[in-house]
């Protein structure tokens, strides 16, 4: 699948797993979620109000449209949280229904 973001430079870091909606995909050294999210897909989740799937916005923490879940239910801001080995986040909001309760 083709991402939104291309990395053009850095290529060599080393790279590890982490696990997006149960799929595996790789992960750089230095990765914030959004980068290792968006390398591999085109959009970063589902909109917590109805309006289809995102793929976040400022890209610096102020506006809160990258929020993911780990699979433990934690909600995380994916543009300011570090991808780390055995990651396992969540990116479809039915997946985290119950879980994570709505606003």
């Amino acid at each position: 699948m083709n991402g939104r973001f291309v990395r053009l430079a850095e290529t060599g870091r080393k790279t590890f797993p982490i696990t997006v909606d149960g799929v595996e995909q790789m992960a750089a050294e230095g990765d914030t979620l959004m980068v290792a999210l968006l390398t591999g897909t085109r959009t970063l989740r589902d909109s917590e109000f109805g309006d289809g799937r995102r793929a976040g916005f400022c890209l610096m923490g102020a506006c809160q449209d990258c929020w993911v879940w780990t699979a433990q239910g934690e909600r995380v801001r994916a543009c300011s949280t570090p991808a780390t080995p055995g990651m396992s986040i969540v990116t479809r909001l039915a997946a985290v229904e119950g879980v994570w309760p709505r606003a």
